[in-house]
């Protein structure tokens, strides 16, 4: 089955960072860290290393190794001295292994010499560098886990520090997608300066998604300034990373709810055609379009589109 483009492109991205990185740990030399064994060997060493035993199974199974393969690299530690052997008691046909003397020496020097190489590759970053590497690398690990058995999501309303991040994707990710220019990012930080200092909680909100704790989308109703029974909806947003996840539903659906009870007969909104995204999930709600009309903003020849659902 062909591998469709986009996952391709992806697939290579990953290829090219994990060639990258591990030039960066040198896993590529013959042997690991100037010492005499392969990768392989100095994480079968570091199993052992951090228990007092462990069996042949346990380590294959952690590392996903095949049997065979790993009962000659313990054969070999075993040849050097480095790893003994005892019978397990709860299933005779098991080994139960440990380092020797000789083998926990070779492991602390393995070990104090990985923790060498990654403090001085840390050592080139700034503080707010290592705290962003480190946060990355927690996120990959945490993607990648096969325990992982989804992401929380959670769709709130705003808190302080969300109006101003809200405004930096928008500006952002528009400049990026769309090559909009700062003009939208100025509008966009009005309309949320407007809402912020002045709206009414009782008939205009904000809401923000998130995923394990951090923000990914964000939306918000106020009154229709032209028609009081009116609502407006504003600034949808769904970050990349958490798109196809249905958060740009979720968040329309909770403006069509409130706005419902807050006694609006109906809500309108206004985008832009190249936001097709966005448009199937209005439209998906309920939306009709109404009127549209090219216009020069951000930077572009653009068409905008009012929309509009009747609420009751």
């Amino acid at each position: 089955m062909p591998v469709p483009a986009s996952l391709s492109r992806q697939a290579e991205a990953v290829r090219d960072f994990n060639r990258f990185y591990t030039r960066q740990i040198g896993v590529l030399d013959e042997g690991l860290l100037a010492s005499p064994y392969t990768l392989t060997q100095a994480r079968v060493l570091f199993e052992l290393g951090t228990r007092k035993t462990i069996t042949a199974r346990e380590i294959g199974e952690l590392l996903g190794l095949d049997a065979g393969y790993l009962s000659r690299l313990v054969q070999g530690f075993m040849a050097e001295g480095l790893v003994a052997r005892k019978p397990c008691k709860q299933d005779g046909r098991q080994w139960l292994l440990s380092l020797t003397a000789e083998g926990r020496k070779a492991f602390r020097e393995l070990d104090r010499a990985s923790h060498q190489l990654t403090a001085t590759h840390l050592s080139r970053l700034s503080e707010p560098g290592r705290h962003r590497l480190l946060a990355s690398m927690q996120e990959v690990q945490r993607l990648l886990s096969p325990s992982n058995d989804g992401s929380k999501l959670i769709i709130r309303t705003h808190r302080i520090g969300d109006i101003g991040w809200a405004i930096e994707r928008h500006g952002q990710l528009y400049a990026d997608e769309f090559g909009w220019n700062d003009e939208f990012e100025a509008l966009v930080a009005t309309l949320f300066a407007q809402f912020a200092s002045k709206h009414d909680p009782a008939k205009e909100r904000m809401w923000v998604a998130e995923v394990d704790g951090e923000r990914v989308g964000c939306v918000f109703v106020v009154r229709n300034a032209d028609d009081p029974g009116a609502a407006q909806l504003r600034c949808l947003l769904v970050d990349p990373k958490a798109r196809g996840l249905g958060i740009g539903k979720q968040l329309v659906d909770q403006c069509l709810d409130f706005a419902a009870e807050a006694g609006y007969a109906r809500m309108l909104l206004w985008t832009n055609d190249i936001l097709v995204s966005a448009r199937r999930i209005y439209q998906a709600a309920g939306f009709s379009l109404m009127s549209e009309e090219p216009h020069r903003s951000f930077g572009h020849d653009l068409v905008g589109q009012v929309w509009e659902r009747t609420l009751r």
